[in-house]
């Protein structure tokens, strides 16, 4: 899944597998549409309709039902209007209604070279079809993620039953009825300093705690609005600023809530038009705002309003502006409360954005650590499941599949001791390398063999490099953990080219759970023998075993997340579980081959996978 910022990925269309995860689907349907702006809305309508029905026939409880229905209405939208944008041909969408009452959705393109991107960072479509895209959909799934196969690329998602709670929609998400707790109905007047004096404190000590929870920035805000009104200000609105941009007020849309909310709309109209500009872009103080009162109605025709700039850091982040009828000023308790609650808010802003500028680097790391999409092969067919299971940052699986000249075609699944930066360094010299050998003509040993003393020559730079440093400044010897790690690879890799009758296949397994090979009779065997991690041993010298695969043989690559997958003190490969499997997947295609492996592996523990998934198929035809 190589340009998914963090995420789970495999999936299969309704009509080439069981329902994800193993459980039989209670209704379904399917729909073709064209890659065009229209095609979000047909999908939104589609999925209405398929709900509505469900309902009528009894399928949907009455608990959750709606939220359900509205939660996969905007992740069939999203997910196809991804895919519009992004692959640009023909769609089709897949959904059923499991048993367990979740439903699941996949969307298929023709486009596997154009992976499904977040366009938070993007010019907008034609049409406001999209927004909270990827990040909306990962915030309503249970798991999503996407598939490569020959020729077209999936992207699935599974919706618990009764649906999540999403922070922009019409149920508040938890976080924001921890708010309206902390933020009671008003007791004006001396009921102000009444709660003030009593519950000051705790109101800030406990927003504090829910704010710095939130990595979202919106949401930060959501969850301020929800904190100030009703209960400190009858209205309120937040401006959040561009970093790069030191303006001094707010230029974009506001944020506004008001304890009306037949006003709001109004109100942010009026704001808008004139936004806060403060004298001082770094100080955290209220300054006068003049009151809107043509926004507010009758009831509203005179109070005080008062701008605090959002300040974490000794950068403006934004503006923050509270307003309360009838009042000729606010009480010093209260806008000094705000200003201590804008300090934290701030500072809840900063941490989500560096958390956002982190998650991007991961995002932009993983897509060029994994390619965009795999090779076809003539006479082969190919399938690829890839879940890493970190969302924070790189994998350490990685997988590659790629035609190397004069008619051979290379492969290659690898699994980095580590994750994280590591692992992407690791990662970002075996990948290369292996492509630039192959394609220099060196054969699959050969190329084992400079990999190996490449990752220890980069190792023995490293530490070298380390100890000049920590020399330079002064320091004592390394401390146990301290400099640079030893860079471990588990690789397996091979070479296909097709010939008479099949494709002859030379491999060679480093430190990596061995290929296994499926016959159409169901005989499963090996294909290639154990032999050292690379980045290991000096001078190793690695050898290469050659198969035949005829019409109907199914090569098996995985990582070590299946074969170690836990269920108690079992593992997934003990008394050769994994080969069984495979023997149960005789007949099968590889996509199909694919997808049944994943859904045992997800369904041989109760828990999530630990670990990152990683497995490939390759099929002679």
């Amino acid at each position: 899944m190589a340009a998914i910022p963090a995420q789970r990925a495999g999936g299969a269309g309704a009509d080439e597998a069981p329902a994800l995860f193993g459980t039989r689907p209670l209704a379904e349907g399917r729909a073709t549409l064209p890659g065009s702006p229209a095609a979000p809305g047909s999908a939104r309508a589609l999925v209405r309709a398929a709900f509505a029905e469900w309902a009528g026939l009894g399928l949907t409880g009455p608990d959750g039902a709606a939220r359900l229905a509205e939660d996969a209405t905007a992740v069939v939208s999203e997910l196809v209007t991804n895919a519009v944008v992004h692959a640009g041909t023909e769609v089709e969408v897949d959904w059923r209604l499991e048993e367990s009452g979740a439903f699941v959705v996949e969307v298929h393109d023709q486009h596997p070279a154009r992976a499904p991107r977040d366009p938070a960072d993007e010019t907008p479509y034609e049409t406001p079809e999209h927004g909270r895209g990827l990040r909306l959909v990962a915030t309503l799934a249970e798991s999503w993620g996407v598939t490569y196969r020959t020729g077209r690329k999936t992207v699935w998602a599974r919706l618990p039953p009764g649906g999540a709670e999403e922070a922009d929609g019409p149920a508040p998400a938890p976080a924001l009825v921890a708010a309206e707790a902390l933020a009671p109905q008003p007791q004006r007047a001396a009921g102000d300093r009444d709660w003030l004096g009593r519950g000051a404190l705790s109101f800030l000590a406990e927003a504090s705690d829910l704010l710095a929870g939130q990595l979202d920035e919106n949401l930060v805000a959501a969850l301020t609005g929800q904190l100030i009104v009703p209960r400190l200000a009858d209205w309120c609105a937040i401006w959040l600023e561009d970093e790069a941009t030191v303006r001094g007020g707010g230029d974009g849309p506001a944020r506004v809530w008001h304890t009306s909310e037949a006003r709001t709309e109004d109100l942010q109209r009026a704001l808008e038009k004139e936004p806060p500009r403060s004298r001082h872009t770094v100080r955290s103080g209220p300054e006068p705002y003049p009151w809107p009162g043509s926004a507010l109605g009758p009831e509203g025709t005179h109070g005080t309003a008062l701008a605090y700039r959002l300040v974490a850091g000794g950068r403006p982040l934004g503006t923050l502006l509270i307003g309360r009828c009838g009042l000729l000023g606010f009480p010093d308790e209260v806008t000094g409360l705000v200003e201590d609650l804008g300090r934290r808010v701030a500072l809840a802003i900063g941490a989500a954005r560096q958390y956002a500028r982190q998650a991007t680097i991961s995002a932009v790391l993983q897509r060029g650590l994994l390619p965009g999409a795999v090779a076809e092969i003539p006479g082969m067919t190919s399938a690829l499941v890839y879940e890493p299971r970190d969302q924070g940052g790189p994998s350490g699986d990685f997988y590659d599949l790629f035609p190397a000249g004069h008619g051979r075609w290379c492969f290659a699944v690898g699994d980095v001791q580590g994750k994280g930066p590591e692992a992407a360094v690791v990662i970002g010299l075996a990948r290369p390398w292996l492509r630039l050998l192959a394609r220099e003509g060196y054969g699959v040993a050969d190329v084992l063999d400079r990999l190996n003393q490449l990752l220890l020559d980069d190792a023995t730079e490293a530490a070298d490099a380390a100890a000049r440093a920590l020399i330079a400044a002064g320091g004592g010897p390394f401390a146990p953990g301290d400099g640079p790690q030893t860079r471990f690879l588990s690789l397996l890799y091979g070479e296909l080219t097709p010939v008479d009758g099949g494709v002859r296949c030379t491999l060679a397994s480093a430190g990596h759970p061995l290929p296994l090979v499926l016959r159409p009779d169901g005989r499963v065997s090996t294909a290639a023998r154990p032999q050292t991690l690379l980045g290991v041993v000096e001078d190793e010298t690695y050898t290469s075993e050659t198969i035949e695969l005829h019409p109907g043989d199914s090569l098996l690559c995985v990582t070590d997340g299946v074969t170690e997958r836990r269920s108690g003190t079992d593992q997934f490969d003990d008394g050769d579980g994994l080969a069984r499997a495979l023997s149960g997947c005789t007949g099968l295609s590889a996509e199909h081959i694919a997808d049944r492996i994943r859904d045992l592996v997800h369904g041989f523990g109760e828990d999530a996978p630990e670990d990152d998934l990683a497995l490939l198929v390759l099929q002679a035809q």
